[in-house]
């Protein structure tokens, strides 16, 4: 089954599109995980059970992991998530970029070593670094177009032929890269009027969108910015401030809770035309 399709039958299952971003940082866990051997599966596991049926997908951030050489973790991580919730899809936040033979390297990391589902990119070193990803067509690639920190507008603003940068990458991909139909756009949820625009030039292509929750991005907006006709095309990120709602041993009810929260929020402005 395509990335694309599983992606569908999860926002119709989970009526959902919050997905979690696992970002396991050990000195804002619960005290009993410092001293453990497997800490950042254990954490995630528990984060994953009590909230998989609130989200539309999981995305665990690589950085995290191999900062504390913690790579096997991430492996069981995301083969946790395939064996108890299979129809849940697994997006690898890696943002790989580079030449044609090492990108090769960095595709076969991301879909044969971790068996992700998706992975992000950055499409800045052109076609060639991106074709083999693309080339595995049951996959999908998420490629940087507007992100959603603050100094995104440094490069991905400036001005090309009349038209911001991130206008000429988005529609790049959706007229020229994306003939496996497998591509995706990170949008960030900072910038609505921008989501709108890429929108309208993309047609019904998902986006994932971080930036709600501790980076402030306003949840009604960006529903009315970004969604389809039929109340989808979003993955909405959510990490810190659904993994941190509570450092106590409470940690997983609080998770559950804020997931609550946002998924109810999301769902209360999103309608079909």
């Amino acid at each position: 089954m395509s990335f694309i399709k599983k992606l569908e039958q999860s926002w119709k299952k989970s009526n959902s599109l919050l997905c979690i971003g696992l970002d396991p940082d050990i000195n804002k866990m619960p005290e009993r995980f410092k001293h453990q051997h497997n800490a950042f599966f254990n954490f995630n596991k528990a984060i994953i059970d009590s909230t998989h049926d609130l989200v539309c997908a999981f995305k665990p951030q690589m950085a995290y992991f191999s900062s504390e050489s913690a790579e096997q973790q991430l492996e069981q991580t995301i083969h946790y998530i395939k064996t108890a919730y299979p129809h849940i899809p697994v997006i690898l936040d890696a943002k790989r970029g580079d030449i044609g033979s090492t990108a090769t390297m960095y595709a076969r990391e991301a879909f044969e070593r971790y068996d992700a589902d998706a992975v992000t990119i950055n499409p800045y070193m052109g076609s060639d670094s991106a074709q083999p990803f693309l080339q595995y067509q049951e996959r999908g690639v998420i490629f940087l177009c507007r992100t959603s920190n603050s100094g995104a507008k440094d490069i991905q603003d400036l001005e090309v032929s009349g038209q911001p940068l991130y206008e000429k990458v988005a529609s790049l991909i959706a007229n020229e890269w994306n003939t496996n139909r497998n591509c995706l756009l990170v949008v960030g949820a900072t910038w609505p009027s921008q989501m709108a625009r890429i929108r309208s030039l993309v047609g019904n292509m998902p986006f994932l969108v971080p930036g709600v929750g501790a980076q402030g991005g306003d949840v009604e907006a960006i529903i009315k910015a970004g969604q389809t006709s039929d109340g989808t095309g979003l993955i909405i990120s959510s990490s810190r401030a659904i993994l941190y709602a509570d450092a106590s041993e409470n940690f997983a009810h609080a998770a559950r809770a804020e997931a609550l929260r946002l998924r109810d929020e999301i769902n209360q402005h999103r309608h079909p035309d």
